[in-house]
C-alpha cells in the first residue's frame, strides 16, 4: 500500500466516524462530494480518505497557506516516528501525494501547447485521484483544466467544501456540479458544537441609518426614476413606437420570438395597458386565453419597466434598427439618471443604491459601538476581528476622521484608534498594510526577528507604526496572528481576502463582518473564523456581528438588508426565540419585516443586550441540540402579509377562505330573521311556494355574488394545503420508482405543516441528505411561479371549470428531461393529486398554454414565494 505508514494518532469524533463508515459507498461512482463546515477537521478527513483509497493523488487548494496546512496536518496527525516524505509540492516532480494550488495547476496546464501532453503527464505518473479542497472556487478558469482531465481519463474526484456556490450564476453552478458531482454527505454544525469542535455562537445584526447626504441621494434617485417613468407614459412618440412593435402589430409572424422571450412580450402589453390602451383579445388569445378567462394584467412597475427597457436598448436593439431615432433619444435619458451601465438597465437601484448603503460611513460608528460594548464585557479576554473588503490606502494618513466617507480597513482603524479604550491593543493585518502600536514592537521580537522588517511611524498617528517587510508576507501574517492569539493584540482589522478563508486564529470571540459581499461562500468562510472552538478554553462563545444600513424609503429596508437575508441562507444557527431551535435563514433572528416607522436604536439595544448573554448561549445550544439528531431540508411557501387576499395572483391557501365563510355566516344570521319578518304577510296571503320564491330572490340579490366568490375561493385555495401533501406523496413515489430515492420505503414519510402566519412547510423524513435535497428541489420547481418547464400540469376538473379556475404546476426537470420518467410522475400525480392534463410545452399549442400559465403568475415573478431551509430535528 502507498500509505501504510500513515495512521491517525487520535480518536475520531462520532460524526467523523459516521462519515468514514459511509464514504466508500459514495465513491464507487468515482465521485465523493462532501460539505464540511470550518472546524470539522475537513483536512484530516481528506487525508484519511486518501489513505483508504490508496492511489497516487494530487491535492489542490486555493492558496499556499491552505496547501501547506495539508502537509502540516499529515505530519502532525498521521505520522508517528520518522517523517513521511513521499510527498511533493512540485508538479514537475510528483510523488505519492502532490500538494499544489489551483493557480499552479492552471499555469502548468497552459504551458502545454499540445493538450495530449498534459493528459499523458497524469498517465505517466499514475495519478488517479484528484482531491479538491475548498472546491467552491472551481467555477471558471481553474475549472477547465480539471474537467477536461476528469472527462478524458475518468479520474476519481473528491471534492471538499464548506459551502457549495449555490447562489452563483446558474452556468457556474452547473459547471461546479458537473466537476464535483452531487453532494454525497454533509457534516452538521450542531454535531460539531455537540462534540466541542465548534463553540456556541450567535449572529447579531447592528443597524445604522444613512446620513443626510445619502438620504438626499436616495430620494433624488427615486424621484428621478419616478419622473422618468411618468415621462415615458406621457411620451406619445414612445407609446406609438410600442403600439407598432412587431410583437403587437405582427404577432402571428413573431410567435417564435415571443415564446423565446415571453417577459418582453408581457412588458409591452403591461405598458400599453398602463397608458390606457386597449389590449386586443387576439394578443391574449395566442397565450391560450379564451373569452371566459378573467385576466389580471399587473401594474407597470419598476420591474416591468426594467424588462421593457433592457430589451429595447440592449437585447432587441439590432432588430429595432428602423426605430433607432426613438431609442437614440431614449438612451441619453436613462444614462443621465444612472440606470444604464455595462449594458444593464437597473431601475430598482440595486447597484447604485447598494454601493451607497453597503459602503455607508454610518457603519464606522456601528463598529465603534460594537467593539466598545464587547470590550466592556470581555475586558482583556476580548479577541475581536473586523473584516472588510478593501484597504483604502488613501486613508493611511489622515488629519481628521470627519473627512472619512468610505468603509475600509484604514477608515475603520482611524475610527477605532481615536474612539475606543486601550488603542495600544489595536492592529491592522492585510496583504500589503500591517500596522501595530509602537509599544508592541518589543513583543514582536518574541515571535520574529527585527532584521527583515522596518517600523515606520505614521505621520497622523505616530504612536502606531507601519511594518514594511523585506521578505514574504506570510511570515509577518504568522507573527501578528501569534501576537493576537497571546492577547498582545485584542482588536484586529483585516481584509476578507487575507483572513476570510484558511486563516486560523481559534481565540476569536467577536467578529464584525464589515463586508458587503453577500455570497454564500464568502460569508460562510468569514463567519467560520469565529465559531471554531479553542483548546484550554471550554467556555468560549462566538458573537458574529453583521452591519446593515437601512433605506427607510423602502418598506423592506432596502438592498443592504436583502443581501444580508441572502447571506443567512448559508448559515445554520440558533434561534433568538424563547423556543430554541436550530435552522438556516435569517428568520431565526426575528427581525422586523418592515422598516418604515421603526426604531433603529431599539433594535440595536436589543441586540447588544442579547449579546451579553454568552453563558446563556451555551445552555441554549445544548438544549436545542438535544431536540434533534440530524439536519433535514424543508421548503416553506410564503403567505404574503403585505397583500393579503390577492387570490388570483397567489397559488396557495389563504385564511381569507375561512373569513369569507364566517362573513357569509354572520350576514345570513342577520338576514334570515329580517326577511322572515318582512315577508310573513306573503306566507299568510299567497302561500308557502310564493314565500319561498320571495326569500330565495332576496337571498340571491343580497348574497348571490358573495356566495359565488366564497365557493370559488374555497375550491381554488381551500384544498391547496391538502394538495401540497398529496403532491409530496406523488413526488416521493415517483422518486422511489426512478431510483433517485433508494432508502427503504417504509422508513420514509412526507410531512406538511401550516404555520400561524399562514406559511406552509413541506419536508421529507427518513431519507439521506442527498435524497432530501432532490425532493426539496423538485417540490420548489412544482410550486414556484411557472418558468420554462418542458412539461406543464393543468389541474382543472369540470366543477372548477364552471368557476373559471385553473391551477398550473411545473413538472420538475428530473422528470421532464425523459418522457419515460415524466410518464411515471404523471401516473403518480393522477393517483395522489387527481385528474390533470400534462402538457408538452415545446410545440406551438403547448407554448401558448405555457405563456398563459406564466401570465397568470406574473404578479409573483419578482417575489420570493418559497424558501429552502435546513433544520435540526
Amino acid at each position: 500500500m502507498l500509505f501504510k505508514k500513515l495512521e491517525f494518532k487520535f480518536t475520531w469524533r462520532s460524526y467523523q466516524q459516521n462519515f468514514l463508515n459511509n464514504f466508500l459507498k459514495h465513491i464507487d461512482d468515482n465521485h465523493l462530494h462532501v460539505i464540511a463546515p470550518p472546524g470539522s477537521g475537513k483536512t484530516i478527513l481528506g487525508i484519511e480518505i486518501m489513505k483508504q483509497v490508496g492511489k497516487k493523488i494530487l491535492v489542490l487548494s486555493p492558496t499556499l497557506t491552505i496547501r501547506n496546512q495539508w502537509e502540516d496536518r499529515l505530519q502532525s496527525f498521521f505520522v508517528n516516528d520518522a517523517q513521511f516524505d513521499d510527498f511533493s509540492f512540485d508538479l514537475n516532480q510528483p510523488k505519492a501525494i502532490t500538494f499544489s494550488t489551483y493557480q499552479s495547476l492552471h499555469s502548468f496546464y497552459k504551458k502545454f501547447e499540445n493538450k495530449e501532453d498534459y493528459f499523458n503527464y497524469f498517465k505517466k505518473h499514475k495519478i488517479e485521484v484528484l482531491m479538491l479542497d475548498e472546491a467552491h472556487h472551481l467555477k471558471n478558469e481553474w475549472w477547465k483544466c480539471l474537467f477536461e482531465l476528469k472527462e478524458r481519463d475518468k479520474l476519481t474526484v473528491i471534492a471538499l467544501t464548506a459551502t457549495p456556490p449555490y447562489d452563483s450564476d446558474p452556468l457556474e453552478v452547473s459547471k461546479y456540479f458537473r466537476l464535483c458531482g452531487t453532494v454525497d454527505d454533509e457534516i452538521a454544525v450542531p454535531d460539531l458544537v455537540k462534540e466541542g469542535d465548534l463553540c456556541p455562537h450567535q449572529d447579531y445584526v447592528f443597524f445604522s441609518e444613512p446620513n443626510d447626504l445619502e438620504i438626499n441621494f436616495i430620494a433624488d434617485f427615486r424621484g428621478k426614476i419616478a419622473d422618468f417613468i411618468d415621462s415615458l407614459s406621457a411620451d406619445e412618440e414612445f407609446i406609438k413606437f410600442i403600439e407598432c412593435h412587431r410583437f403587437v402589430m405582427h404577432t402571428n409572424n413573431t410567435l417564435d420570438q415571443i415564446y423565446a422571450n415571453p417577459e418582453y412580450f408581457s412588458a409591452l402589453l403591461i405598458f400599453l395597458k398602463s397608458v390606457g390602451k386597449e389590449i386586443k383579445f387576439e394578443l391574449l388569445e395566442i397565450l391560450g386565453f379564451n373569452v371566459k378567462d378573467k385576466i389580471d394584467i399587473p401594474v407597470f412597475d419598476l420591474n416591468w419597466a426594467s424588462i421593457l427597457l433592457q430589451n429595447l436598448l440592449v437585447t432587441d436593439r439590432e432588430i429595432l434598427e428602423k426605430n433607432e431615432s426613438v431609442l437614440h433619444k431614449l438612451e441619453p435619458q436613462v444614462r443621465k439618471i444612472n440606470i444604464f451601465d455595462k449594458s444593464k438597465i437597473d431601475l430598482i437601484g440595486d447597484a447604485v443604491l447598494y454601493r451607497s448603503l453597503s459602503n455607508s460611513p454610518s457603519k464606522l460608528k456601528s463598529i465603534v459601538e460594537i467593539i466598545k460594548h464587547e470590550e466592556d464585557l470581555l475586558k482583556d479576554e476580548l479577541r475581536a476581528v473586523v473584516l472588510t473588503d478593501y484597504i483604502k490606502k488613501e486613508f493611511l494618513e489622515i488629519e481628521n476622521i470627519s473627512s472619512i466617507n468610505r468603509l475600509g480597513v484604514m477608515p475603520i482603524f482611524h475610527y477605532l484608534r481615536t474612539q475606543v479604550d486601550k488603542s495600544e491593543n489595536l492592529a491592522v493585518l492585510t496583504g500589503t498594510v500591517v500596522v501595530i502600536h509602537h509599544s508592541k514592537i518589543e513583543l514582536f521580537s518574541l515571535f520574529d526577528t527585527f532584521e527583515n522588517y522596518s517600523f515606520i511611524p505614521l505621520i497622523s498617528a505616530p504612536e502606531f507604526v507601519f511594518i514594511s517587510s523585506k521578505t514574504a508576507v506570510s511570515k509577518l501574517v504568522d507573527t501578528i496572528t501569534k501576537m493576537f492569539e497571546h492577547g498582545y493584540i485584542t482588536k484586529l482589522i483585516g481584509t476578507k481576502a487575507l483572513l476570510g478563508e484558511g486563516w486560523d486564529a481559534p481565540s476569536i470571540n467577536t467578529l464584525v463582518l464589515a463586508s458587503f459581499v453577500g455570497s454564500f461562500v464568502s460569508s460562510n468562510q468569514m463567519r467560520g473564523r469565529a465559531i471554531r472552538s479553542q483548546r484550554n478554553n471550554l467556555n468560549k462563545t462566538g458573537n458574529i456581528w453583521h452591519l446593515v444600513c437601512i433605506d427607510k424609503t423602502d418598506l423592506k429596508g432596502g438592498k443592504d438588508i436583502e443581501t444580508l437575508r441572502r447571506r443567512f441562507d448559508a448559515f445554520v444557527g440558533i434561534s433568538k426565540s424563547e423556543k430554541t431551535y436550530i435552522e438556516s435563514g435569517i428568520e431565526r433572528l426575528e427581525l422586523p419585516e418592515k422598516y418604515i416607522d421603526i426604531s433603529i436604536t431599539d433594535l440595536n439595544t436589543d441586540a447588544l443586550n442579547q449579546s451579553e448573554l454568552r453563558s446563556d448561549l451555551s445552555m441554549r445550544w445544548k438544549s436545542a441540540i438535544l431536540h434533534g439528531t440530524t439536519l433535514s431540508r424543508e421548503i416553506k411557501q410564503y403567505y404574503e402579509n403585505d397583500k393579503p387576499y390577492n387570490l388570483q395572483k397567489q397559488q396557495k391557501f389563504h385564511d381569507v377562505v375561512k373569513y369569507s365563510f364566517l362573513e357569509l355566516g354572520v350576514g345570513l344570521s342577520f338576514f334570515i330573521p329580517e326577511v322572515l319578518i318582512k315577508n310573513l304577510n306573503v306566507l299568510l296571503s299567497k302561500g308557502i311556494i310564493s314565500f319561498v320564491y320571495t326569500v330565495l330572490t332576496a337571498f340571491g340579490l343580497a348574497f348571490g355574488y358573495k356566495t359565488y366568490k366564497v365557493l370559488k375561493n374555497y375550491i381554488q385555495f381551500g384544498f391547496i394545503f391538502k394538495n401540497l401533501s398529496k403532491i409530496g406523496e406523488a413526488l416521493k413515489e415517483s422518486l422511489i420508482e426512478i431510483n433517485l430515492i433508494t432508502t427503504k420505503k417504509e422508513n420514509i414519510f412526507v410531512k406538511t405543516e401550516v404555520l400561524p402566519k399562514g406559511d406552509m412547510i413541506i419536508s421529507i423524513k427518513g431519507t439521506n441528505d442527498f435524497e432530501s435535497t432532490i425532493f426539496i428541489n423538485a417540490i420548489q420547481e412544482i410550486i414556484e411561479p411557472i418558468k420554462t418547464p418542458r412539461y406543464l400540469i393543468l389541474k382543472a376538473n369540470l366543477f372548477k371549470k364552471e368557476f373559471d379556475i385553473q391551477n398550473f404546476y411545473s413538472v420538475p426537470q428530473i422528470f421532464g428531461d425523459k418522457k419515460k420518467n415524466c410518464a411515471i410522475f404523471e401516473k403518480n400525480w393522477k393517483q395522489y393529486v387527481g385528474e390533470s392534463e400534462f402538457i408538452y410545452t415545446r410545440h406551438l399549442e403547448g407554448r401558448k398554454i405555457l405563456l398563459k400559465a406564466r401570465l397568470m403568475h406574473l404578479s409573483n415573478s419578482f417575489k420570493k414565494t418559497t424558501k429552502k431551509a435546513v433544520i435540526w430535528n
